[in-house]
């Protein structure tokens, strides 16, 4: 699997298709994160963007390849594991992305709460943005894997659906990452910084799942 994720992640930068959604997250924070604001508002808005980033960046991964060359690598370490590896790839590039965007935030945000009532220490806001920001990026994964290839095959049906399911997983109550996200807005009110464990494990289940399921999904469509 080292020798999968190392190919991949090589076919990823070599491409420079990973350009786009990473901008467009650094734009997106630029002009919605200033120095200054609350924290856990700022980390929040962090974590929440990084979600259909995620899910671009799986897209990307999991149509890099030309069919041959993606034939060749199913053939020699088995379709499901080839296709994992591109699921595991965006991950961690989300992941590294989410976490990077995490640190400056914090270093940049103002440690209060809204209106600068209540004191909050820049590594708790740290402790609690870090998992909300994981558990978007598991989601992000887990929605990129379900509305890509081999479940949708059509660029026109897959686009939509994959920004649909970015807005819904950020938006509709029960999800993990909207769980995850409230906790820091309601945090910032408050003060408190709540730590989003079981978004995060949540998140977690639901990525397992959905990689597992393209992953079957792949190998019975294979020759």
């Amino acid at each position: 699997m080292t020798a999968l994720l190392r190919y991949q992640a090589d076919l990823l930068l070599r491409s420079q298709r990973w350009l786009p959604p990473v901008i467009l997250y650094v734009v997106f924070l630029g002009v919605g994160v200033q120095s200054g604001q609350p924290v856990l508002g700022s980390l929040g808005y962090t974590a929440a963007g990084l979600l259909p980033v995620a899910a671009w960046l799986v897209r990307i991964c999991v149509t890099a390849e030309p069919p041959a060359a993606r034939a060749c690598v199913a053939a020699a370490r088995g379709p499901a594991r080839a296709h994992l590896a591109c699921l595991l790839t965006a991950l961690l590039v989300a992941v590294l992305l989410g976490v990077a965007a995490t640190v400056v935030v914090t270093l940049i945000s103002d440690p209060a709460s809204n209106g600068h009532r209540v004191h909050v220490p820049r590594l708790r806001a740290a402790a609690a943005g870090l998992p909300a920001t994981l558990a978007c990026a598991l989601l992000g994964a887990a929605v990129g894997a379900l509305t890509s290839r081999p479940v949708l095959r059509s660029r026109g049906r897959a686009v939509p659906a994959m920004l649909l399911g970015a807005l819904l997983a950020v938006v509709l109550t029960g999800s993990p990452a909207q769980a995850a996200v409230s906790g820091l807005v309601i945090g910032s009110q408050t003060g408190r910084a709540p730590v989003p464990l079981l978004p995060l494990a949540g998140a977690a289940l639901l990525t397992v799942a959905a990689f597992a399921a393209t992953g079957r999904l792949v190998s019975r469509r294979s020759p």
